[in-house]
């Protein structure tokens, strides 16, 4: 089974569940392409977020969903998925992915990494 749909214009998107495993109101922790990702399911929308809180490293997708909220398990800190927002600190954001769903299966998309500025500059 591959992680990739089955489409040449979907070649950048990977699978990160199926729908069965985050129903409305949850979410799930999966790891992509070696990227913890926390995946929520937010009234049937998907929402995906990097999955390390900022804090201390606490596995964002564990916590518990209320709306569009994740607290992280460890400490409580807030996170809105559909933005990345720190619910406090508006200099606190968690890089947003691109999600969609495909039949029973849900895949996301990683935003390109910003390239490194050059040494000196």
């Amino acid at each position: 089974m591959t992680n990739r749909p089955d489409r040449p214009d979907c070649s950048d998107w990977f699978r990160i569940a199926a729908a069965a495993e985050c129903p409305p109101g949850t979410s799930v922790e999966r790891v992509v392409e070696g990227r913890v990702v926390a995946l929520a399911n937010v009234a049937g929308a998907w929402h995906a977020i990097d999955g390390l809180c900022p804090h201390q490293g606490g596995p964002l997708g564990t916590g518990e969903l209320c709306g569009e909220v994740l607290t992280c398990p460890w400490h409580g800190w807030q996170f809105d998925v559909t933005t990345g927002r720190h619910r406090v600190s508006m200099t606190v954001r968690q890089p947003v992915h691109e999600v969609k769903q495909c039949g029973d299966d849900v895949y996301v998309r990683f935003a390109a990494m910003p390239a490194p500025e050059a040494a000196g500059a």
